[in-house]
């Protein structure tokens, strides 16, 4: 991907964010991989996105989120954080793919101060700890996990250690190509033996947090009404049923849309 590209992809969100029910939040993810005609080191390429891609993207005001994936394969933590702090210099919020499959990346998200750190099917006991102590949230992605054949985030342990777990889709057509989040959040908490309560709070007010919106995903005075009503008085047939219960009613800023 060249910086146009990637200034393209971020545009097209902005665009569709624009068309769509939905709040759209863009991350600018250009450090995912090295590309294989990029001709430097991965110090030039990170480099090469500091003075070329993030002063477009901030001038354009196309993001507002830095992401960078941290992996054996990928980019190392060394380099990865050397790069989110330029980016927070410019005034970027910082999030972190990692762990996914080695560990290693609690520390250096606990060092930038990272909003989230996604992925984290690879965990120690010190790193869970250690995430415990910090104000980085833990995101679980259930879709991968699913998509590669690969363990569930250990989500049982990392909410007794008192972190504020966070679940998503991941949804993308490389690994996690299922994206409906119910049936996703629902295997998972089945496997990890979370309550429905714990579940649906990691869907809700907490993935909320992660994405720095205080003002919803929850039902409370003042905040917006980004609701859904299924078709049950009870809310942990929603989960119980894996998916296949599907909402009748979808309001966002109070409004009815569905």
């Amino acid at each position: 991907m060249s910086v146009n590209h990637e200034l393209k992809i971020l545009q097209a969100i902005r665009q569709a964010d624009t068309l769509c029910v939905p709040q759209l939040i863009p991350t600018c993810l250009a450090a995912h991989l090295l590309p294989r005609d990029f001709e430097g080191s991965e110090a030039d390429y990170l480099s090469h996105l500091v003075h070329h891609l993030l002063p477009k993207v901030r001038k354009f005001h196309l993001a507002n989120r830095v992401d960078i994936f941290v992996e054996e394969n990928a980019f190392s933590s060394a380099a990865a954080k050397k790069y989110l702090l330029k980016a927070k210099a410019m005034g970027f919020d910082l999030i972190i793919h990692g762990n996914q499959f080695t560990s290693g990346c609690v520390q250096l998200a606990n060092d930038v101060e990272a909003l989230s750190i996604d992925h984290l099917e690879t965990m120690t006991p010190d790193e869970i700890r250690a995430l415990a102590k910090g104000k980085t949230i833990p995101v679980v992605l259930p879709g991968a996990s699913i998509g590669l054949g690969a363990p569930f985030a250990p989500a049982r342990q990392l909410l007794d250690a008192g972190t504020s777990l966070a679940i998503a889709s991941d949804w993308n057509p490389g690994s996690a190509p299922m994206g409906n989040l119910l049936v996703q959040a629902a295997l998972m908490g089945v496997a990890e033996g979370l309550t429905m309560a714990e579940t649906w709070a990691a869907m809700t007010i907490r993935a909320a947090r992660a994405l720095q919106l205080e003002d919803r995903g929850c039902i409370r005075r003042g905040h917006l009404a980004d609701l859904m009503a299924f078709p049950t008085s009870n809310y942990q047939e929603v989960l119980y049923h894996q998916g296949q219960m599907r909402p009748e009613k979808i309001w966002k800023n109070g409004i009815l849309t569905q």
